[in-house]
């Protein structure tokens, strides 16, 4: 997140840097981002292959 989302501008007010974290992390972080405890899947691509089977 540092390098991804802190370091590429300058925050006028914490609120604007408080809503581009919970952007981040709604949007990225928790939705795309692999997790090996679903076999190394994103959640989107684990409902997908739930759906089908």
């Amino acid at each position: 997140m540092q390098v991804e989302l802190l370091d590429r501008r300058r925050w006028r007010t914490r609120i604007e840097l408080a809503k581009a974290i919970f952007d981040y992390l709604e949007n990225w972080h928790n939705r795309q981002r692999w997790r090996s405890s679903i076999g190394m899947l994103t959640p989107i691509e684990f409902e997908r292959a739930s759906m089908v089977a």
